[in-house]
């Protein structure tokens, strides 16, 4: 029963390791180039869940106790979220933790070596851009990878779904088109 509630390292301890594991996983997850869970492949998810278990003794430490595990995730729920405020709130911490957009393709093209710099496959970029209306890279102005990991995808305006906007807009012109035709009907033959 001790187990539960004897810290087998002091509190100031575990928070030193729970941050120092927290900010080399998120350097390294930043060199990777890897920008959120949506750009994770099946090779990195493999990853991640080993990661999850060989850091684990370096954020409790020899503890074992419940109370010890509880005010591991406390320290790193706080952490994370005092990073992500951070990042949302001051550009510089965002672009550190986070990066810039990337852009991997431009005016229908893929840009190859930005595709290698951050690791994306052109297939499983293909298959986005589908998901995203596109047929193929060339149905595009713009692919950028954003740093929270989104993918926007620009398609070329003739490549574009209308839009409820669109077609109200086409059926005034329509009707005006109708009621000047039905004046030069009505009028002088």
């Amino acid at each position: 029963m001790s187990d539960l509630f004897d810290l087998g390292v002091s509190v100031a301890d575990k928070t030193v390791r729970t941050i120092a594991v927290y900010v080399t996983i998120a350097v390294l997850l930043r060199i990777a180039g890897k920008r959120g869970i949506a750009q994770l492949n099946n090779f990195d998810f493999v990853v991640m869940l080993l990661m999850s278990n060989v850091v684990q003794n370096a954020i409790i430490g020899p503890d074992n106790s419940l109370v010890g595990g509880l005010v591991g995730v406390v320290i790193l729920v706080a952490v994370n979220s005092i990073v992500v405020r951070l990042a949302a709130t001051v550009p510089s911490v965002g672009r550190v933790f986070e990066g810039t957009p990337v852009v991997l393709a431009r005016d229908g093209h893929f840009i190859p070596s930005a595709l290698r710099r951050m690791g994306v496959r052109q297939a499983d970029l293909n298959v986005m851009l589908q998901l995203r209306g596109a047929e193929s890279v060339t149905d595009t102005d713009l692919v950028r990878l954003e740093p929270g990991g989104s993918l926007l995808v620009r398609l070329r305006p003739e490549e574009e779904d209308a839009e409820r906007g669109d077609l109200e807009e086409l059926c005034r012109r329509l009707d005006r088109i109708e009621r000047k035709l039905d004046e030069l009907k009505s009028g002088p033959s």
